[in-house]
This record gives C-alpha cells, sequence and structure tokens, in this order.
C-alpha cells in the first residue's frame, strides 16, 4: 500500500506543479493585466482533486490514520481554486487579485499539507 500511496503522492504533486506553473507563467501578463486561465491550471487542480481524495481512500481503506481537519481544510480551498479556475477558464482577462487568489490559495494548500503534521 505503501507504494500505491507514493505513487499518487507524486501525482497530486505533479498536478500542483501543473496548477501553480501556469500561474507563475501568466505573472507577467498579471501584471498588464491580461492574464488568463490556462488549460493546465484546470487540468493541475483536477488532478490534484482525484489524487487527493484517492490517496484519503487508500490509507483509509488500510487503517492508517487521516489529519480530518487538514484533509477538509486543504479539500475547501481546493474546491475554491477549482471553482475559480473552472468559471473563469475561457475569460481572456482576469483581474490581477482574481488571479493572484488562486496562485495564493495554491500557495497557501501546499504550505498547509507540507507544514501541518
Amino acid at each position: 500500500m505503501a507504494t500505491l500511496i507514493n505513487v499518487f503522492v507524486g501525482l497530486h504533486i505533479l498536478g500542483i506543479a501543473a496548477l501553480l506553473g501556469g500561474f507563475l507563467f501568466q505573472m507577467k501578463a498579471m501584471s498588464a493585466g491580461e492574464a488568463r486561465v490556462v488549460p493546465g491550471m484546470l487540468h493541475g487542480a483536477l488532478l490534484m482533486l482525484v489524487t487527493g481524495m484517492v490517496m484519503v481512500g487508500v490509507k483509509q481503506f488500510d487503517d492508517m490514520a487521516v489529519n480530518t481537519p487538514k484533509i477538509a481544510l486543504k479539500l475547501a480551498l481546493l474546491v475554491v481554486i477549482l471553482g475559480l479556475v473552472y468559471v473563469k477558464r475561457d475569460e481572456e482577462r482576469l483581474p490581477a487579485p482574481l488571479f493572484g487568489s488562486i496562485g495564493a490559495l495554491t500557495t497557501a494548500n501546499v504550505f498547509i499539507a507540507v507544514l501541518w503534521t
């Protein structure tokens, strides 16, 4: 089971990289007011959701401890990120504060995952 969980952790990190990479790629455009959601950001957020749910399910199936408040907070942040990315995916330009919130929430999600033990 540990190998299976590690595979999904790797996929989860790839999802984070796609979402955060898409955001970082648009940073210069964000300062000019021309940032937009690229398809990789949506795919990365969806990959994070699916792999996160699989990891929690596998851990619960194997009777491993799951930090429920941490998972709930990460899920809540990811649902907001997914909502923003999905709804705004077809717009040509996003306001800088709205686009910046996607990056800030993603970064917060990463720090919660790493620092909350």
